[in-house]
């Protein structure tokens, strides 16, 4: 009697379990729901069509990006003086031998500010009446050369002969008298020579601006005209010549055993300077100097790395509060955050939160929660569920009995408000159906008893 009570709960459990009503497992169908369902393989076509959909990953805030230094040079050293140029020692066998471009002789050419005499034979005649050529008994007048590069002679006006060598300035002068009718009997020749100059200073005896006249002005000859050279020791002294923007040197020892070097022509607007390579209180003064500015230039660093220091240690501080912050409102769930939600026989059924800057795989969101069971999920039935605005779901169907379809998994890119779905094995279904029933069934037996 009892045990054909305990047969006839038994089959109506199993009976309940088979028809659902003692429990129902949840599966992904098309029908049965108001929402229009597809059922996708996940295949490489597949995925590379789901991860297609447009999605923006939510960007952490500027604070995670700011850093706490300065952002550029070391403030404080920019009004600092500059560093002293310090002469230094330069041994004999290192002083080099820096001849300047040899100069083209040619012939004079007369310049602004030089003084050209006209001379005129003896004696009265038209030339000399008209012209104005005399003065009192001499025959010789002198003229300078204009700013405007002429000469103004009575009765014929001005000249031009600026640029022009003596012959051919005469040969100017000589066109202008005859168009004028005077007698073109004169000799020019230029008395004062003003318009190219070198200057000659350092250890000479004194400091002179010395023209270049019809002959080639030599370096020997341009000390000469400065007194000679004054030095007491050769051995570190050297002649500079600075021409057009570039500093020539001939060292002293070298220029007094070559001829040749003291043959070098100069021209218009040479600077010649003697120059004594090392001086030792002038040097003392220079090097004193160095260490006071560079003692400046320490004090000033250290003072602004201190600033800076402290500066850098501010930022630090805020934007470590504004992290903790941006920490705590993350932890009250005060941020807004794209969810991935994980159901069934997962490890863990649970709502996990997509990554800030970057995207996240299947793979990533069923692991990152423990996987799912080995013991009651079904590795045939995995789904993503994709819904949209328009009331359609995608359910993607991921078939991981073999394993390697598993390896599609970390390539399906997720989506805010994604589904994954592991769905159990039938063997479990019953289990839990039995589960539920076995109260019911031993309530039946004692009753009986």
């Amino acid at each position: 009697m009892i045990l054909s009570r305990l047969t006839v709960a038994l089959c109506a459990t199993l009976f309940l379990s088979s028809c659902g009503v003692t429990y129902t497992a949840q599966t992904v169908k098309a029908d049965n729901t108001p929402l229009d369902v597809t059922v996708v393989e996940v295949t490489p076509d597949a995925i590379a069509v789901a991860n297609r959909s447009s999605y923006t990953p939510r960007q952490l805030p500027d604070e995670f990006f700011a850093t706490a230094g300065a952002g550029g040079a070391v403030r404080g050293l920019g009004a600092l003086p500059p560093e002293p140029r310090v002469p230094t020692l330069t041994p004999p066998n290192e002083m080099a031998l820096r001849l300047p471009p040899e100069v083209q002789n040619g012939p004079y050419q007369i310049g602004i500010g030089d003084v050209v005499i006209l001379a005129t034979r003896a004696g009265g005649n038209t030339v000399e009446q008209l012209s104005g050529l005399l003065a009192a008994q001499s025959q010789r007048q002198g003229y300078t050369v204009r700013d405007d590069g002429a000469i103004a002679i009575p009765e014929v006006g001005a000249v031009a002969i600026a640029g022009l060598t003596v012959e051919e300035a005469e040969d100017r002068v000589f066109q202008r008298l005859v168009q004028n009718q005077l007698d073109p009997e004169f000799s020019l020749e230029v008395a004062e020579f003003n318009s190219k100059r070198v200057s000659i200073g350092g250890a000479v005896k004194s400091s002179i601006l010395a023209p270049i006249t019809l002959s080639p002005l030599y370096l020997a000859e341009a000390l000469t005209a400065a007194g000679g050279i004054e030095i007491d020791n050769r051995e570190y002294a050297s002649i500079r010549i600075y021409r057009d923007g570039t500093l020539y040197q001939i060292p002293l020892e070298d220029y007094f055993a070559d001829q040749h070097l003291q043959k070098v022509v100069l021209t218009s607007g040479d600077s010649v300077f003697v120059d004594t390579a090392y001086d030792l209180t002038q040097a003392q003064a220079f090097y004193q100097q160095k260490i006071n500015v560079l003692d400046l230039r320490q004090r000033a660093r250290t003072s602004a790395l201190s600033e800076l220091q402290a500066e850098i240690s501010l930022r630090r501080s805020e934007l470590a509060e504004r992290r903790e912050l941006f920490d705590a409102r993350l932890a009250m769930n005060a941020v807004d955050r794209d969810y991935v939600y994980l159901v069934g026989e997962v490890a863990k059924q649970a709502r996990v939160a997509l990554p800030f800057e970057n995207t996240a795989s299947l793979s990533d969101m069923l692991f990152e929660t423990g996987g799912f069971s080995v013991n009651t999920g079904n590795p045939a039935q995995i789904y993503v569920l994709r819904p949209n605005d328009a009331n359609q779901v995608v359910a993607y169907h991921l078939d991981a009995r073999n394993i390697v379809n598993l390896t599609m998994a970390s390539r399906l890119q997720m989506r805010p408000n994604d589904i994954i779905f592991v769905k159990a094995q039938p063997i479990t279904t019953w289990a839990r159906a039995l589960q539920q029933a076995l109260p019911l069934l031993l309530n039946q037996a004692a009753s009986g008893l």
